[in-house]
């Protein structure tokens, strides 16, 4: 498909005696003094001569630059003041250090400076610093070889801020324990009422690149005793374990093979388990020492519930594994898999969650299932102490997605589903009597949004696990979604998973780029009446972590005392949009969308983001409302 040429950007400028013309599609008109009182600015070398130019057949001098920005920019040099109305200050900045017009450079900065400080909001919880010279205290192949070192040795090869080697991968989370996942290594911090974040744990230097990390930070009966923690990463198929005394030293388990790459992993009690699209599901034992691997149906979608293992599988079928019972019931040396429901349409299981009511820690036997599948159907099964025997009956079905479901949350008021179409969200609210999933009057439509994000297009194994989108929080509490709109930003949104209104922003207190995000509810005090507290954490692509405190952030909006600004009640229009991808050069990203309704807007395209043409073709495509207005109603938000 052809670019239409309107959206190639270009200023013609022709110098006459002492008059400058430019033109292109508006004409701009001034002295060559007012270009030129600047010393070693680019009109000041055009003009003299000492920059090579393009002249059409009447001698203008072509530019191949932004006339939008330019406005301002010629505005500043003729009454050396500013007016930042309706700008975006950092692509006006942009365009004030490429003609080189210093003055307006420092009044730009010293504006950005203004919004951005290194103490962070109301919202900013802590830092953690990137991890230092000594932290990675030996490597297999190598005696004397540590992170400073190689960063070094890293830059040398690959010019840049910091090597891709320094970037926080993944952060996961339990109880008062973080893992921080680096290329080669991890790195753990605990918190404590008294000394708040302290690094405990810092791992070998690994030969390989971690993609998965999983975190258990009460183990009962290890190896060492019930203070144990255990740190696992994994590579492909390959998977290290590491246990963690209280002191904060640790040992190597083993090295254990699922066979084949490594999809989710993750702790059940003291279980290790690692699944695989494949069919192949990994369990070690922190009792029995063992290493078990068992052949199943191609996995799609899995979640678990207390002790037991959900696999959603691509023949329709959900079966599970009660880890509580492994390895005392195995069968010829098998896990023992049982089949728990079959889609009735045979579609595949592509997203699965599990709701434990109050009643299942008294009967056992009540249990709650949503699942999506491949057809874009939600389906909510359920079993009750007298239907055991049967197995769990078909509750609910929705086809309201015509795309395969990738997310699913059953909770204690909502059921929230996330499809494949640019991760379109369907809410619904859920009836309970005495705790129990009730039909009177049934679950019913409550919202509909989009969380637009981008993907990487030669993104590294980690990025799905470290920026996954949510939902996150507990059950029987509101949820969040973090919208992390492009891969390379400063800037997280954090929205209600029910109705997809925007809670809050939070922006990087150094200006780093995010490279990963989670959200963990932690018990920092044991004081009577304390409660956990949610935070959002923030891998940096200088090795740094940051912290928000999401607790004050739902307070503040629950009270409704956020301040209201545009956009804000959930969703980006079109134009917000504009803005926030306006600044980018997107080679790394990518976006499957149709290119059409672009007329009118090519002021804010710069011709190096090709993708960003699809995208606004994308966004205008999709949204029902004008330029100027947010998108309401039922209709899908992005």
């Amino acid at each position: 498909y052809q670019i239409p040429s309107l959206f190639v950007d270009c200023e013609v400028m022709r110098a006459c005696n002492n008059e400058v013309i430019m033109t292109l599609r508006c004409r701009f008109s001034t002295s060559r003094q007012t270009l030129m009182w600047i010393p070693d600015s680019f009109f000041s070398s055009l003009l003299s001569g000492r920059i090579s130019t393009l002249r059409d057949e009447t001698g203008a001098i072509f530019i191949d630059r932004d006339p939008t920005a330019f406005a301002p920019i010629l505005n500043f040099l003729r009454t050396k003041e500013l007016d930042l109305r309706g700008v975006n200050i950092s692509v006006l900045r942009h365009e004030a250090e490429f003609y080189g017009i210093t003055p307006l450079v420092r009044r730009l900065l010293l504006c950005e400076e203004l919004d951005r400080s290194s103490c962070g909001s109301v919202l900013f919880h802590g830092y953690l610093p990137p991890p230092g010279k000594g932290d990675v205290k030996k490597t297999r192949n190598m005696k004397t070889f540590n992170l400073y070192l190689y960063n070094i040795y890293l830059s040398l090869l690959r010019p840049g801020p910091s090597g891709e080697e320094s970037f926080v991968l993944i952060i996961a989370g339990h109880h008062n324990w973080i893992v921080a996942a680096y290329a080669h290594f991890v790195i753990c911090y605990r918190i404590k009422e008294s000394t708040g974040w302290q690094q405990v744990f810092s791992s070998p230097y690994l030969d390989w690149t971690i993609e998965r990390i999983a975190l258990n930070a009460k183990v009962v009966g290890g190896p060492h005793g019930d203070k144990d923690k255990m740190v696992a990463a994994a590579s492909d198929s390959r998977i290290i374990l590491w246990s963690i005394q209280d002191g904060g030293s640790g040992n190597e388990i083993g090295i254990f093979s699922l066979g084949v790459p490594v999809d989710d992993l993750f702790f059940i009690g003291n279980q290790l388990v690692a699944t695989s699209h494949t069919g192949k599901v990994g369990v070690w034992n922190a009792v029995t020492q063992h290493w078990q691997v068992q052949d199943v149906v191609p996995i799609t979608s899995c979640d678990t519930a207390g002790s037991f293992l959900l696999l959603g599988c691509n023949n329709g079928s959900i079966y599970y594994i009660d880890m509580q019972k492994f390895p005392l019931r195995m069968k010829d040396n098998d896990l023992l898999v049982t089949e728990l429901y079959h889609d009735p349409s045979n579609d595949a299981i592509t997203a699965l969650s599990v709701y434990l009511t109050p009643k299942t820690s008294v009967s056992g036997n009540w249990i709650e299932i949503a699942y999506g599948t491949s057809s874009g159907a939600v389906r909510v099964i359920v079993q009750h102490p007298e239907t055991v025997g049967s197995g769990p009956q078909l509750f609910q079905t929705f086809t309201v997605h015509r795309s395969p479901v990738t997310k699913i949350m059953l909770s204690e008021k909502h059921l929230v589903s996330v499809c494949a179409d640019n991760n379109h969200v369907r809410t619904w609210t859920v009836t309970r009597f005495r705790g129990m999933i009730s039909t009177q009057p049934g679950s019913t439509p409550l919202a509909s949004f989009k969380i637009l994000s981008l993907e990487e297009t030669e993104s590294h194994g980690s990025y799905c696990s470290g920026n996954d989108i949510g939902p996150f929080g507990e059950r029987d509490d509101q949820q969040v979604f973090i919208q992390k709109v492009i891969p390379i930003t400063n800037k997280l949104f954090v929205r209600l998973s029910s109705t997809g209104k925007r809670i809050c922003e939070v922006q990087s207190v150094d200006g780093t780029t995010i490279t990963c995000f989670m959200v963990r509810e932690c018990e920092g005090s044991s004081r009577m009446g304390s409660r956990p507290r949610r935070y959002l954490f923030t891998g940096q692509g200088n090795g740094s972590i940051q912290m928000w405190d999401l607790t004050t952030a739902m307070d503040t909006a629950n009270k409704g005392e956020e301040r209201k600004k545009d956009g804000e009640e959930g969703s980006f229009c079109t134009p917000h949009l504009l803005v926030i991808f306006s600044p980018l050069s997107s080679s790394s990203c990518r976006i499957n969308a149709p290119v059409g309704h672009l007329c009118g807007v090519n002021q804010w395209v710069n011709t190096n983001s090709p993708w960003l043409i699809s995208l606004l073709g994308f966004c205008l495509s999709v949204s029902s409302c004008p330029a100027q207005s947010a998108v309401t109603g039922t209709g899908a938000h992005s």
